[in-house]
């Protein structure tokens, strides 16, 4: 099952609407983010991943009610 399907599947999902999915994944293409995003993924990030912006996406999803907030 791919990542897309995953987040699909995971929706679809009683209470899980809010539950914040960060795609980590070596296509980087704008169209290959915008299917993410579609999907319902929340973020983001392109591997080889740098640690720092993995730390800052995840911190940033870190909220109950699924709306990002802001590490800077």
């Amino acid at each position: 099952m791919s990542g897309v399907d995953a987040t699909l599947n995971i929706r679809k999902l009683p209470g899980r609407a809010n539950l914040p999915i960060v795609a980590m994944t070596a296509n980087a293409f704008t169209e290959d983010r915008e299917k993410c995003l579609a999907a319902g993924m929340n973020d983001f990030i392109t591997k080889p991943v740098d640690p720092e912006l993995m730390f800052k996406a995840v911190y940033r999803w870190l909220s109950s009610n699924g709306v990002p907030s802001n590490p800077e």
